[in-house]
C-alpha cells in the first residue's frame, strides 16, 4: 500500500497533466480574453482551430485589435488568410494604419499584397511617409566628349493599387539612370549640365518613369555632379592608334608584295640570262654546221668576224667618249 502523501502527489501530477492537455485543446484563457474584448467567438470554434492545425492566438489576438479599431473583420477571413500562408497580424496592423491615415484599403487587397510577398504594413507606412532612394553614381558622356558623373535621390511613395504586379525599387533606379544618361548625352556640352543640374530632374520626371511600378515618384533631386574623364579625346586617340596600325599593316603588305615582285623579276632575269648563254652556246655549233653543209663560205665567216670586231671597237670608243665628256670641266 502506498502512503497517503505519495498517493496525493500522484493524483496531483495526473491532474496537472490532464488539465494541461485539456487546456491545450480548450484555450479558456484566450476565450475569456476575446469575450472580455467584445469579440464573439465560441470555445468550439477555438477547438476546431486546434484540429485544423491553426494556432488560435494568431487569429484571436489580431481579431481583438481589429475589433477595437472598428474594422469589422470576421474570424473566417483571418483564419482563411492564415491557412493560405499569410501574416494575419501584419495585415491587421496595415489595415489599422491605413484607417488612421485615411487611406482606402480593404482586407482583400491587403491580403493579396501580403500573399504576393510584399510588406503591406511597410507599404502603408511609405504611403504616409515617402521613401528616399539614392541611385549609384551614373556616368554619362555629353556631346563634347566629357564624362559627367551624377548621383540622384528619388523620393517615392508607395502606390497600393499597383503593389500586386508592380515593379520594385530596382526598376526605378534603372529608369532614373537611363534618364540621366539620355539627358547628359543630349547636352551639347558638359558645362550645360553643370550649370543647370535641374535640367536632369525635369527631363527625367517628364518621362513618367513610375509607370508600371509599385511606386509614385514625387521628386528627383540631383545630389552630386562631377566631371570625369575626357572620353572623346580618349576615343579619338584609340581610333588614331587603330588607324595607324591599319596603315602600317597595309604598308607592310605592300612592301612584302614589292619584295616578292623584285624576287620574281630577279628570277626572270636569271632565267633570261641562262637562255641567252644557252643560245650563244648554240651559235658556234650552228656556224660549224653551216660551214659543213656549205651554206656559208670561209670568206663569209671572216666577214662576220670582222663585223663583230668592228662593232666591239666602236662600242669601246663610245664608252671612252662618254667618260671623257664626264671628266671635261663645265
Amino acid at each position: 500500500m502506498l502512503e497517503p502523501v505519495v498517493l496525493y502527489l500522484i493524483i496531483a501530477v495526473v491532474a496537472i497533466v490532464v488539465i494541461s492537455v485539456f487546456m491545450s485543446f480548450f484555450p479558456f484563457m484566450l476565450w475569456i480574453s476575446a469575450v472580455a474584448s467584445g469579440v464573439r467567438v465560441g470555445i468550439i470554434t477555438l477547438v476546431a482551430m486546434r484540429l485544423r492545425r491553426v494556432v488560435p492566438s494568431r487569429i484571436v489576438n489580431p481579431l481583438i485589435k481589429a475589433t477595437k479599431a472598428g474594422l469589422g473583420l470576421s474570424i473566417n477571413q483571418l483564419e482563411s488568410h492564415f491557412l493560405a500562408g499569410g501574416n494575419v497580424d501584419r495585415v491587421v496592423n496595415a489595415l489599422i494604419a491605413a484607417q488612421r491615415a485615411d487611406i482606402a484599403l480593404e482586407f482583400a487587397r491587403a491580403a493579396a499584397i501580403d500573399l504576393a510577398g510584399r510588406d503591406v504594413l511597410q507599404a502603408v507606412q511609405m504611403s504616409v511617409n515617402p521613401k528616399v532612394i539614392e541611385t549609384p553614381v551614373v556616368s554619362a558622356v555629353a556631346k563634347d566628349g566629357i564624362e559627367v558623373k551624377v548621383r540622384a535621390r528619388v523620393t517615392v511613395r508607395a502606390n497600393i493599387d499597383r503593389l500586386v504586379g508592380g515593379a520594385g525599387e530596382e526598376t526605378i533606379i534603372a529608369r532614373v539612370g537611363e534618364g540621366i544618361v539620355s539627358t547628359n548625352g543630349s547636352a551639347s556640352s558638359h558645362k550645360e549640365v553643370l550649370e543647370n543640374p535641374d535640367m536632369i530632374s525635369r527631363t527625367v520626371l517628364s518621362k513618367g518613369l513610375d509607370s508600371g511600378t509599385a511606386f509614385e515618384i514625387l521628386s528627383i533631386d540631383i545630389a552630386d555632379v562631377d566631371v570625369g574623364k575626357n572620353i572623346g579625346a580618349f576615343l579619338q586617340t584609340e581610333q588614331a592608334e587603330a588607324d595607324k596600325q591599319i596603315a602600317q599593316a597595309k604598308a607592310e603588305e605592300r612592301r612584302a608584295m614589292a619584295v616578292a615582285l623584285e624576287q620574281e623579276m630577279k628570277a626572270r632575269v636569271v632565267e633570261m640570262r641562262a637562255r641567252v648563254v644557252e643560245s650563244e652556246s648554240q651559235v658556234p655549233l650552228a656556224m660549224a654546221d653551216a660551214l659543213k653543209s656549205g651554206n656559208i663560205g670561209v670568206m663569209d665567216y671572216m666577214n662576220l668576224k670582222n663585223i663583230e670586231a668592228d662593232t666591239q671597237m666602236r662600242g669601246m670608243i663610245g664608252k671612252q667618249d662618254n667618260n671623257a665628256d664626264k671628266d671635261r670641266p663645265l
